[in-house]
């Protein structure tokens, strides 16, 4: 394994922590304490307590007593995760994948706590909404993934030379 990736781990820690916060705060102090509960914050956006017993956008959607899958499923990718961020030299793909462990890690604490991942935020265009209700850690994972996917397809880094030899002078050799 290489270098301790801080960045990746200030990004996992801080999404992690802060979507946790947010969610105690939906179902404390602003007091959203049943599911269906909700509270208009703007016009295009509200908060509404959902309980998901599945992952994102509510796919895999299993009964309480068979959420020890999805945690061992969820739990597993994370892990993946983690170990390509340590891998990574790349530190915008260290943030990325600090984003998905720390999304991952936030929702799969709320699966083993309560049996559901805590759904709060509610985007919508008067009765269209384009999203189901989602929260902060999927926020994370789905902004880290598309990171990551733009990365991949549209920023390349340029190749390195090998003891002062042009990349098109070793392509041109192996022709």
């Amino acid at each position: 394994m290489g270098k301790v990736p801080k960045v990746g781990l200030i990004a996992a820690i801080a999404f992690f922590a802060v979507d946790q916060v947010i969610k105690w705060l939906v179902v404390g102090p602003i007091g959203l304490t049943y599911e269906g509960a909700e509270r208009e914050v703007l016009p295009i956006f509200k908060l509404q307590n959902v309980h998901n017993p599945g992952v994102s956008l509510g796919f895999l959607r299993v009964a309480p007593e068979h959420s020890w899958m999805l945690v061992v499923l969820t739990g597993a990718i994370a892990l993946a995760v983690l170990v390509w961020m340590w891998r990574e030299a790349n530190r915008t793909d260290q943030f990325a994948l600090g984003m998905i462990a720390g999304g991952a890690l936030g929702n799969i604490v709320d699966r083993v706590r309560l049996g559901y991942v805590q759904d709060y935020a509610d985007l919508h265009f008067g009765t269209w909404s384009p999203f189901l209700t989602f929260n902060l850690a999927d926020t994370a994972i789905t902004v880290g993934v598309l990171i990551l996917l733009a990365r991949a397809l549209l920023v390349r880094d340029k190749p390195k030379t090998v003891q002062g030899i042009e990349p098109s002078e070793v392509e041109n050799s192996n022709a």
